[in-house]
C-alpha cells in the first residue's frame, strides 16, 4: 500500500502587499527586493483572520476536488510555525471548524520543511494501514509577527501569509509517494529563529525583550542562503539515488519558495531546464509550510503537473531542517 496526493487546495488572503507598499513603511525599494529575492508582492491577512481559518478554506477546496466529506478524514496533520495560540495547536481548531467530532489532529513545527515532514508522517501512517485518508495542511500568518520598519526590513520583505492543503490517501496502484528523506542540524538553530517569548525565560517575555525586538524573526541571511542551496541539492540527489533515478528523470521540481535566487541556484546545480521547475515566490513571498502545497495546487490548476509525472519536492528552513520527497504523480 502506498500513499498518494489525491487532491490539493489553497487559500491566499485577498489583501495584496506590493513592494511599493513596503517602501512607505521602511527604507527599501522595489528594485532592491526584486533583485535580492525575486519577490514582487505577497499577501497579508486582514485583522481578525485566524491561521486555522485559512487552513479551513484550503482544506474545503481540497476536499471538494477529492469529492470527499470531512467525515472521511482519518487524521489531520497541521504544519505551521505561526499557530493561532501558544496552545492548543491549530489542528484541533481546524478539526472543529470542519465539523468533526473526535478525529485526531497532529500539529508539527518544522517551519519551512513542514509540508515534507508532514507528508513523510502521512506516508508512514498509510503504508502501515493505520489510516486511509489524511488531511495535510501547511498554513502561515507571518504578517502579524514582522518588524515592518527599516530595522526589520531584511526579514520582513521576505514573508507572506497563505495556506495549502492536500488529501493524502491510500492506493495499491503503481503511483504515489516513492520515498521521503528528512534531516536536521540544530547547531544552526539561532541562524534563523525567534528568541522570545520562550519558556526558557521567566517571565517568557519582558518589556525589555520587546523594546529590543527579540520577539521578531532574526536571520543570518548569508548562512541560510549557502546552506539552503547545498542541502536542497543534496536532498534531491538522495531521493533520486534511493529510487534509482537520474536528474533527467525528473519531470517537475518544486522547491520551498524562500528566495528566487536560492531556487534558481538549486536549478542550476541540478542542470534542470526552466520548464521542469515551478516557482511562484514572485506573487506570494515565503509562506513557509504553505509554500509547497500552494505551488502544487497552482501547478495542477495550470496543467503543468500532470498524471504520470515524476515530481521531486525539496525544502530547507529554520532548525536547520531540510528534506525531500519523490512522487510518481
Amino acid at each position: 500500500m502506498r500513499s498518494y496526493i489525491k487532491a490539493t487546495g489553497r487559500y491566499l488572503p485577498p489583501r495584496v502587499i506590493k513592494n511599493t507598499d513596503l517602501e512607505k513603511l521602511m527604507d527599501t525599494s522595489d528594485e532592491w527586493i526584486r533583485t535580492r529575492t525575486g519577490i514582487e508582492e505577497r499577501r497579508f491577512v486582514e485583522e481578525g483572520m485566524g491561521n486555522y481559518e485559512m487552513a479551513y478554506y484550503a482544506s474545503v477546496e481540497a476536499l471538494k476536488k477529492a469529492n470527499m466529506k470531512p467525515e472521511e478524514i482519518d487524521l489531520i496533520i497541521f504544519a505551521t510555525l505561526s499557530p493561532d495560540y501558544t496552545f492548543p495547536g491549530s489542528g484541533v481548531l481546524l478539526q472543529d471548524k470542519l465539523g468533526l467530532e473526535t478525529t485526531p489532529a497532529l500539529d508539527i513545527r518544522t517551519q519551512c520543511t513542514g509540508f515534507i515532514y508532514g507528508l513523510s508522517i502521512a506516508d508512514q501512517y498509510i503504508r502501515t494501514g493505520t489510516y486511509k485518508n489524511i488531511l495535510l495542511v501547511g498554513s502561515e500568518i507571518h504578517s502579524t509577527g514582522l518588524d515592518l520598519s527599516t530595522g526589520g526590513r531584511d526579514v520582513a520583505v521576505l514573508f507572506g501569509d497563505g495556506a495549502g492543503a492536500a488529501i493524502i490517501s491510500a492506493t495499491d496502484e503503481e503511483r504515489g509517494v516513492l520515498s521521503t528523506h528528512l534531516h536536521s542540524q540544530g547547531k544552526y538553530a539561532k541562524e534563523l529563529w525567534i528568541e522570545a517569548p520562550g519558556s526558557i525565560y521567566h517571565p517568557r517575555i519582558t518589556h525589555q525583550m520587546i523594546d529590543e525586538g527579540r520577539h521578531y524573526p532574526k536571520m543570518n541571511g548569508r548562512a541560510v542562503f549557502k546552506h539552503a542551496i547545498q542541502r536542497m541539492v543534496e536532498a534531491v540527489y538522495e531521493a533520486l539515488n534511493a529510487n534509482n533515478f537520474k536528474i533527467s528523470d525528473i519531470d517537475l521540481l518544486i522547491t520551498h519558495q524562500a528566495n528566487l535566487r536560492i531556487s534558481k541556484a538549486v536549478q542550476e546545480y541540478l542542470n534542470l531546464p526552466d520548464e521542469k521547475v515551478y516557482n511562484n515566490i514572485m506573487k506570494y513571498g515565503n509562506t513557509t509550510a504553505a509554500s509547497i502545497p500552494i505551488a502544487l495546487d497552482e501547478a495542477i490548476e495550470k496543467g503543468i503537473l500532470k498524471e504520470g509525472m515524476l515530481v521531486c519536492l525539496t525544502a530547507f528552513g529554520s532548525g536547520f531542517t531540510w528534506g525531500s520527497a519523490i512522487i510518481k504523480w
